[in-house]
């Protein structure tokens, strides 16, 4: 079964399963669930946002005109 399946799966059950395994299920994958939310909050996230940026201004990133991604894409 491949994950968009099982994607839909879990969806469809979670939508009707009683509270107490909502509760388990949840219990699981709380802590991953947290992480995923939190993700900007980690200082690494706006240290690698603030390089990003200036390898921009300083020219060791070339970077890709919008116009030219968008061709890119649409190939």
């Amino acid at each position: 079964m491949n994950t968009s399946t099982i994607r839909k799966k879990l969806y469809e059950y979670i939508k009707v399963a009683d509270d107490k395994k909502v509760k388990a299920i949840y219990t699981i994958i709380e802590s991953d669930i947290n992480e995923m939310n939190h993700w900007w909050n980690d200082g690494r996230f706006i240290a690698e946002l603030d390089k990003r940026s200036s390898d921009l201004k300083s020219g060791k990133d070339k970077g890709v005109d919008w116009v030219e991604l968008k061709k890119e894409l649409i190939q």
